[in-house]
């Protein structure tokens, strides 16, 4: 069945709109979300440098008739609203079509994800014409189940990798345990769990935004490059003791 992600830009007006412009830093993301006629529920998590900002300016906002804190800690909160204008949960259902959560927000722009027969995602696209939404579809594939990804013997290795500790940092077991927990050899146990690694990464990957990689997140790798290594090797046998 088709997936799609478009980025919508909202029209100033909605609360999301008009405050997540006014902090372009700050991350919006809908957790939950339930439509009504008139009016719109939903669990959101705000994430800020200056939370009480964010927050004192959406209770400001004339479309949001209540504004509820859930949980606070550093940088981040769970807030539940109810607005009287929630556009996009609007044009989902006249569509047919729901909008998969999360669902993120930042800067005005709404990263949309949906599932469903072309039809109805033309649909949901209509919808957003009528009410005067411009938006991009950012990519269109095929949504696999995931259990069609692997092979039942490759799903068994995988589960009996993850219940030893083999995925743990630092490892709790080796690939040689491992091997020999679900009775093969190491050299078929590597070769079989590099084939699910390269499936389940790239089926992963297909699903994140392309944005290239900070010199932060370079200077980590290259941090934890020599520890991970250090990890994933077997441990070495004991040297024999030779007396005279």
């Amino acid at each position: 069945m088709p997936q799609a992600r478009l980025l919508v830009d909202l029209p100033d007006g909605p609360w999301i709109a008009d405050v997540s412009r006014d902090f372009p830093d700050a991350g919006f993301r809908v957790l939950t979300a339930v439509p009504d006629d008139s009016a719109g529920f939903a669990l959101i998590r705000l994430t800020a440098r200056d939370v009480d900002d964010v927050l004192a300016a959406m209770r400001d906002h004339d479309v949001l008739s209540k504004v509820s804190v859930m949980a606070r800690g550093d940088g981040v909160a769970t807030v539940r609203i109810e607005t009287t204008a929630p556009l996009l949960l609007v044009a989902a259902k006249r569509s047919g079509l729901p909008i998969e959560m999360p669902l993120d927000i930042e800067n005005g722009v709404a990263e949309v994800e949906v599932t469903g027969e072309h039809e109805r995602v033309a649909a949901l696209g209509k919808r957003f014409d009528e009410m005067g939404l411009e938006y991009e579809v950012e990519r269109v594939r095929q949504r696999v189940d995931p259990v069609r990804l692997l092979t039942d013997r490759q799903q068994e290795l995988l589960l009996a990798a993850v219940e030893l500790g083999y995925y743990d940092v630092p490892r709790q077991s080796t690939l040689t345990e491992v091997a020999d927990h679900v009775g093969i050899a190491k050299s078929t146990c590597s070769e079989t769990l590099q084939r699910v690694e390269r499936t389940v990464v790239r089926e992963f990957v297909d699903d994140l935004p392309t944005r290239p990689l900070g010199d932060d997140a370079d200077a980590a790798g290259a941090a934890n490059e020599g520890a991970d290594a250090e990890a994933d090797a077997e441990p070495a046998p004991s040297r024999p003791t030779y007396h005279s």
